[in-house]
């Protein structure tokens, strides 16, 4: 049976280039390249990992989940150590958003905030018995 490999998360944005070193500098994201002509398309990556970014001028379509939703995110990434990657992205100057934080569903957890307002959050799974 096919497997699926992975996923991306596409998060429109003011900037393109911006956002993409946002991502770069503050969080360990890295990218090769632009798409279009003016360029208004970046995948940003870490480890295998990808956010797709893409620019648009119909600022008032930019609306982060939050603005809808109370807490919930734009994007979601599970790690395996929540702490340390924290710690990384505060030292960098990523927009911390909250955490970290142990949530009721298992997961230590923390959140920030892109230049556009997107939440994403990095939670590492608490249940160790599945490793058992």
């Amino acid at each position: 049976m096919p497997k699926l490999l992975t996923s991306a998360t596409v998060l429109l944005v003011r900037d393109v280039h911006a956002s993409a070193d946002y991502f770069r500098d503050c969080c360990g994201f890295k990218y090769d390249r632009f798409w279009g002509e003016p360029p208004s398309f970046c995948m940003v990556w870490r480890d295998h990992l990808c956010l797709m970014l893409k620019q648009t001028d119909q600022h008032d379509m930019i609306v982060p989940n939050w603005k809808v939703e109370e807490k919930l995110w734009d994007a979601y990434f599970w790690v395996d150590d929540a702490d340390a990657l924290y710690e990384e992205f505060k030292a960098a100057g990523a927009k911390m958003d909250y955490g970290p934080c142990d949530q009721p569903y298992g997961c230590r957890e923390f959140g920030i905030q892109d230049l556009d307002g997107h939440d994403i959050a990095f939670g590492q799974d608490m249940d160790t018995s599945a490793a058992e």
